[in-house]
């Protein structure tokens, strides 16, 4: 065969995959294949493969015999919005997308590209596990990807997708890397699997609630985002990169923008006359956004605070705002976990961070305690404080306790501090306030009750209001609600060249 011919010969090979039996198999169970999902993610016509040639090299059981260009994953590059990405898409029609020595290979050679090139990587995870038929030399393979996942954190973003299992060893790749996709009723992730939970336990569950995507986005965090399909999980990636740069050296792209940006006269009537009555407080940030801008994280766990990307006068910035909506927006423990990861992120990748503020403090009781809400709650607190990007607070209502000090507070860290006229800065609310603080007077009195009233009235006028803390600096400014869009955006422009020293070592010691 001539030299050509071999080569167009081999190149068919490449795209047949795993065979049209199994292709077929892949699309019957609602999922493309590895290369229909690169085509999706990447802009038309931009991918260049890597390894096309590749093959195993497993001699045990049998294997030898059966060899696939490409061993089971296909790697490259190419752009998204025009600009460099690397990939990985491990491929289900090949070995069950099992990774054995040469494909873990392939994926290190992307990850050692992208990290010397500064550019995400994004990885397409759909894979029964490590090739058993390669035993030590498969897992080793697994260790060189999650040593790889290590050295690029916080250097370039990096992405997984879950687009079917992911098992064992492999689930440690995705949760070191920034944020995780999953896909309804397709997807999954566990480290025992329904069998060996079976055996241990005795516990009968299926893989879908063992570690789907409902399981894994709404109940343990371990999911960011959760997509119905696979072509609207592709899309959602696109989105996510839209506010994202290259790596930690650059800023995030500015887009164009050409409104004016003007007051928002629905804010000033928006909040409840009630300081007890919750509101959504989404509703607050679509209104000060770009339209359509916000991406929320983790929408659906954790749901008592929010975390979103979104942009202003199309500035990309990352938002951290408590929820009223849900359990009054209090902290606890997995809200604490969860805007902690967010506001290092940001950080790590130039992110400017608006904290909206409406927080009774953190949830008291047993079961908070004993789990640990005070290492927890203080990994928010240690992540807003190393953070050197922009930081902007604005408080809508509360800011009570200790909470107030851990919301982007000015004492640890925050550049501009806004405060609206009926906000609350208090160690907590007036009520238990007055028990305390006049807790003689109130036992002496003729009439309790009474006392009681006037004394939380006292509390009530000396710090229901945000002027104590402005009086002290502590508060920037004191704003009517309709200029919140306008306050943003003017600190954003003047903190764009912001530099922050600090101390010198090799990395602190968060509280894990």
């Amino acid at each position: 065969m001539k030299p050509m011919d071999k080569l167009s010969q081999k190149r068919e090979q490449i795209q047949e995959l795993g065979g049209l039996k199994r292709i077929e198999s892949q699309h019957l169970k609602g999922k493309l294949t590895a290369r229909e999902r690169l085509e999706l993610l990447l802009d038309a016509g931009s991918f260049e493969e890597i390894g096309a040639f590749v093959v195993h090299r497993g001699t045990d059981f049998g294997i030898e015999k059966e060899q696939y260009l490409g061993d089971g994953v296909v790697t490259g590059y190419g752009t998204i919005h025009g600009r460099l990405v690397y990939l990985f898409s491990q491929d289900f029609t090949v070995f069950g997308g099992s990774l054995s020595e040469t494909h873990a290979q392939k994926i290190c050679k992307i990850m050692d590209l992208a990290m010397k090139n500064g550019a995400p990587v994004i990885g397409l995870n759909d894979s029964g596990g490590a090739r058993i038929q390669e035993g030590v030399m498969s897992l080793g393979g697994y260790a060189d990807i999650f040593y790889r996942n290590t050295l690029a954190s916080g250097f370039i973003p990096q992405i997984s997708v879950v687009m079917g299992p992911c098992a064992g060893g492999a689930v440690y790749s995705p949760a070191i890397t920034d944020f995780i996709f999953m896909v309804e009723d397709t997807s999954y992730m566990f480290v025992t699997g329904p069998n060996v939970v079976k055996t241990v336990t005795h516990e009968e569950v299926s893989s879908e609630t063992l570690g789907g995507a409902s399981t894994h986005s709404s109940i343990s965090g371990v999911a960011h985002f959760v997509a119905p399909n696979e072509v609207n999980c592709l899309n959602q990636i696109r989105k996510l990169l839209s506010y994202l740069p290259q790596n930690c050296e650059e800023k995030p792209v500015v887009q164009a923008y050409r409104e004016d940006i003007r007051e928002i006269k629905a804010l000033d009537t928006f909040m409840p006359e009630s300081p007890n009555q919750p509101y959504d407080m989404r509703e607050i940030i679509e209104a000060i956004v770009d339209e359509d801008s916000s991406f929320e994280v983790h929408r659906n766990w954790a749901e008592n605070i929010i975390c979103s990307f979104a942009r202003i006068a199309g500035m990309p910035i990352g938002i951290v705002a408590n929820q009223p909506n849900v359990m009054a927006g209090v902290l606890d423990i997995n809200s604490s976990r969860k805007a902690a990861r967010f506001v290092r992120f940001c950080d790590s990748f130039n992110i400017p961070l608006v904290t909206l503020v409406d927080v009774p403090g953190f949830l008291p009781g047993k079961d908070q305690e004993w789990n640990g809400i005070i290492s927890n709650g203080a990994k928010l607190l240690y992540a807003f404080c190393e953070a050197t990007v922009p930081k902007i607070t604005v408080i809508t209502r509360k800011a009570y306790g200790g909470a107030y000090d851990v919301m982007n507070s000015k004492h640890i860290g925050a550049d501009m501090n806004f405060a609206w006229p009926m906000s609350e800065i208090a160690v907590m609310g007036a009520k238990g306030a007055a028990e305390i603080i006049f807790k003689n007077e109130i036992k002496a009195s003729s009439d309790p009750e009474q006392t009681l009233l006037q004394k939380e009235q006292l509390y009530l006028e000396t710090f229901a209001n945000p002027y104590k803390a402005a009086a002290n600096g502590f508060v920037d400014e004191v704003i009517y609600p309709r200029e919140t869009r306008i306050k943003i955006y003017r600190a954003l422009k003047m903190l764009q060249t912001k530099v922050q020293q600090t101390p010198k070592k090799k990395h602190g010691n968060i509280p894990l």
